[in-house]
């Protein structure tokens, strides 16, 4: 695919590094560009035009009252996962913006968290043509035990830039 703009030039390159340097470079990267992405600890274990993974630890800075990875750091997995792969996509001359966030926390989340957000062909394809819209970006969200405790949905808009 053509480089939709320059942050997708920057992950292209990143991308054709060996495996074991890619989740590193990856994290390190938006962790500049994002600094509370870095800050919070957000881990990116892989990163194309159709999909994005990532991880947070369950560690102490990012725990709620009873041990969980907090509420909120749950959301900035979903943002940063979902806004991560709408950045890849939307032109340079056009800029995304997250428009709805809605989590339903189902059960106990247990230990690490991770997040997988995907595109589909024709949600690239309308971020590259349309002058401005809005996408709902599916993601799934797993605790170590493999579990989904909160379903999620994330809305992302894009609009020209002024």
């Amino acid at each position: 695919m053509a480089n939709a703009n320059k942050l997708s030039g920057i992950v292209n390159k990143i991308n054709k590094l060996p495996d074991f340097a890619r989740s590193r470079a990856l994290t390190l990267f938006f962790g500049k560009v994002v600094p509370f992405t870095g800050t919070a600890g957000i881990r990116i274990e892989s990163l194309t035009h159709d999909g994005c993974v990532i991880s947070i630890a369950n560690k102490r800075r990012v725990q709620n009252h009873i041990g969980g990875v907090h509420a909120v750091a749950s959301l900035l997995l979903a943002e940063s996962a979902t806004g991560f792969l709408v950045g890849l996509n939307v032109p340079d001359d056009k800029v995304p913006v997250i428009k709805t966030a809605h989590a339903e926390y189902t059960r106990r989340a247990k230990g690490d968290m991770t997040v997988e957000a995907r595109l589909s062909e024709e949600q690239r394809e309308r971020m590259r043509t349309e002058d401005k819209g809005d996408v709902s970006v599916p993601v799934i969200i797993r605790d170590s035990e493999n579990k989904e405790p909160i379903e999620i949905e994330m809305i992302w808009a894009w609009t020209p830039k002024r």
